[in-house]
């Protein structure tokens, strides 16, 4: 396989589990306070959304380069 039609593939791929998730969450952990024996720590929960576009615009280019992979084959 070509490594354009590869890469389309990965594209879809993505673009696939970018519309099947919606959010992507991970959780922070910051050192606030630092003196010695004691520490003390705080946890942030941070969200990034991810749009439905670019779901839908790495399937299409996805595509796009999986077919000139072929024809170019």
């Amino acid at each position: 396989m070509k490594p354009i039609a590869l890469f389309g593939v990965v594209l879809i791929v993505a673009g696939i589990i970018g519309l099947a998730v919606a959010n992507i969450s991970f959780t922070e952990k910051k050192t606030v306070l630092d003196a010695g024996p004691l520490k003390v720590t705080k946890e942030e929960q941070h969200t990034i959304p991810v749009p439905t576009i670019a779901g839908v615009a790495a399937i299409v280019v996805g595509l796009g380069l999986v077919f000139m992979g072929r024809k170019a084959a």
